[in-house]
């Protein structure tokens, strides 16, 4: 299949400005002061627990810092924080799917407002995540492996320079973790990847940058 990895920008550059996030009086991280380039691709490490889900969500904009900034550029100019969603798409196994969607309904609706890669239609999405004969089903009868091959598809197939993944393999088996493995090799050209994970055999071998968080506690 042609992939077309024209995107909406090309370059994707974050600087984390002495930033820090705390609940209630306890410290999660504090003073990251780290720059992303589209050059790499980045992995987030950390023990379970050691607040890795939370920077990548500050990052996506999806949590506010408690102190200090971050700063989005592409190669055009600054992008406000409040509309970097439109710079990037993200998958975790704790993301909330329209549970009364099917397949097709999920796909359809994604794409009017995050657009796919131009080559890419919904019968052709649907190939790409291997759930033909599930694609008129509503997601609330997917397993848990199922669900997160539609997290993964929706974000990696989106037409955007800015790429985050949080635990990407979770719920997926051997078959799955390959086919997420080639996914992400077929779609990776030309953006910043950044990944929270400790499964160095399955979910980042592509990563050739680190940010360990318990280097700022």
């Amino acid at each position: 299949m042609y992939i077309n990895t024209l995107l909406l920008f090309t370059q994707m550059n974050i600087v984390l400005d002495n930033i820090g996030k705390r609940y209630n009086f306890e410290w999660i991280f504090r003073k990251v002061n780290f720059e992303f380039t589209d050059e790499n691709n980045y992995v987030i490490l950390g023990a379970n627990g050691s607040g890795k889900s939370t920077l990548l969500q500050t990052i996506a904009g999806s949590m506010i810092p408690s102190e200090g900034n971050i700063v989005y550029k592409n190669e055009i100019s600054t992008i406000q924080e409040e509309g970097i969603f439109r710079h990037l798409s993200f998958a975790s196994p704790y993301l909330e799917l329209f549970e009364e969607f099917t397949l097709v309904e999920t796909i359809e609706f994604q794409g009017k407002f995050k657009p796919f890669f131009p080559s890419l239609n919904t019968e052709g999405i649907i190939a790409i995540t291997g759930l033909e004969k599930a694609k008129n089903k509503q997601l609330k009868y997917f397993s848990s492996g199922m669900k997160q091959r539609v997290r993964l598809a929706m974000a990696v197939l989106a037409n955007t320079p800015l790429l985050m993944l949080d635990e990407p393999t979770s719920n997926l088996d051997k078959n799955a973790i390959d086919w997420y493995q080639k996914l992400i090799g077929n779609y990776s050209s030309n953006r910043l990847i950044i990944v929270a994970s400790n499964q160095i055999e399955y979910e980042y071998p592509f990563c050739n940058k680190q940010l360990v968080v318990e280097d700022y506690k």
